[in-house]
Formats: C-alpha cells, sequence, structure tokens
C-alpha cells in the first residue's frame, strides 16, 4: 500500500492567526511537522494542505510539497478529503499542523494498526495520562476503548469517572490513519450533534457506527493551540536543538 502524510495547515487560527508560519528556531512550525513526518518509516509522501498561499510558498523555499484547498471549509476533515480526493494513495494519515514535536515513529505506530488489520477503516493514538491536571483539562481530549482496543467515546471531560485510583484515563494523540476511500465518505457524512458538542471531529465516525482503532504509544505530543504553547515549545526545540 502507499501512504501519504497530509498536514493541514490553515493560517486564520481564532486563538494563534499565522500558527503554521510561527517561528520555532529558526523555522515556521509547518516545516518542523513537515520533517518529522517525512521521517516516519513507513511514509511515501508527505503533503501540505493549505487555503493560504503564505503557507505554500513557505512550504515550497524548504523544499516541501504543498497543495491549495478551499478556504471555507469547516472542518479539518473536509480540508483533508479534498486534498485527498487528488491523491492517489490508498492510505492518508492526518499529521496536524500544529504538532512540531510528533514522534515519527508514532506515525509509524498507528500506520501499522492499519498493516496488520485489513479490516481497519480508521486509526489513531492514545497514552496513560500521568498527571491529574490533564485530566481535568479540556483541551486534553480523553478517549475510552474497549476490550479489542476500539474507541468507545472521545470527549474533553474527565473519562472515565475516577471512582477508584486505579481507574485508567487516556490521552488521545490526534494523529489518524484512514483508508483512502473511507476518508472521503467520512467527509460526505452529515456533522452530528456530538460531534458539534465536544467539538471533536473524530465523533461524526462513531455517531455514524464506524469503529476506530486506538493504539496505545509510549509517545506524546505537544500541541499548539495558544501563544503559551508556542513559548513551552520553543523552550523545548532551544534545548534540544538536534531532535
Amino acid at each position: 500500500m502507499s501512504f501519504t502524510v497530509l498536514i493541514p495547515a490553515r493560517y486564520a487560527s481564532t486563538r494563534l492567526p499565522g500558527k503554521p508560519l510561527a517561528d520555532i528556531g529558526g523555522r515556521p512550525m509547518v516545516e518542523h511537522v513537515y520533517r518529522r513526518a517525512a521521517a516516519a518509516r513507513l511514509v511515501d509522501a508527505v503533503v501540505v494542505a493549505t487555503d493560504d498561499e503564505r503557507v505554500r510558498r513557505a512550504v515550497e523555499a524548504f523544499g516541501g510539497i504543498a497543495c491549495m484547498t478551499r478556504a471555507d471549509h469547516q472542518s479539518g476533515t473536509d480540508r483533508l478529503a479534498e486534498a485527498a480526493s487528488g491523491l492517489p494513495c490508498e492510505v492518508v494519515v492526518n499529521v496536524q499542523g500544529d504538532e512540531p514535536l510528533l514522534a515519527p515513529e508514532a506515525i509509524d505506530e498507528a500506520v501499522a494498526a492499519l498493516l496488520e488489520d485489513p479490516s481497519t477503516q480508521m486509526a489513531t493514538l492514545c497514552r496513560p495520562i500521568g498527571e491529574p491536571s490533564e485530566f481535568e483539562d479540556p483541551n486534553v481530549v480523553k478517549v475510552v476503548r474497549d476490550r479489542s482496543g476500539f474507541a468507545l467515546y472521545f470527549s474533553r471531560a474527565p473519562i472515565p469517572y475516577p471512582r477508584r485510583a486505579a481507574d485508567p484515563a487516556l490521552k488521545h494523540i490526534g494523529l489518524y490513519v484512514y483508508r483512502r476511500e473511507f476518508l472521503l465518505r467520512l467527509a460526505a457524512l452529515e456533522p452530528t450533534p456530538l460531534e458539534a458538542a465536544e467539538s471533536l471531529e473524530q465523533l461524526r465516525a462513531l455517531e455514524h457506527g464506524f469503529r476506530i482503532r486506538v493504539v496505545e504509544s509510549a509517545h506524546d505530543s505537544v500541541g499548539v493551540d495558544t501563544p503559551a504553547d508556542l513559548d513551552r515549545v520553543r523552550r523545548l526545540v532551544a534545548s534540544a536543538p538536534c531532535a
């Protein structure tokens, strides 16, 4: 099979305008994401999907590949599907454009889920929550799985309810792998009530009756949603310039 990473990179972020081009260690954020994705062992190609010429030019300046998408998409899934519709690949890997510290090995872990099971149409990652503050933080998405490793639910709320100290809690890592035809089908479905209530696009798949395999990973990632997040990532990159 052929595997293509698509990186949605929207310029007009509400909380952090121009986020894909934010400088981190002398390089735009989108370049950090691109290079980490390209380092994944199971990836054949990497493409940035953007609605802004400034992002396209920045990607091409460091030797990357970018494609233009419409500016009126309501979700990242829709932008991803538009870009994927013109690709010949069999599997699409959605790497968020604001994950500049994502480990290439994490991408391979998610991709392997589709390689190992031909019936799996969509996969993502999780890791155990270590800090109590993460469990309570609505910006940290939690996931609950069934005994076969498929998602039961994703939420910004603390789930499952901690009746005992040993109850498991898993942080969702927002990386997705789709079979291309399934992604196109998913994007064509109507948005769903829980998707809107939680502002979590992956709930559309669950509400329409599809299964999402959730692979536990040893790798974490630091998303950039706010200026404080950006400062944190800059400090981490400065302390490990060869990472």
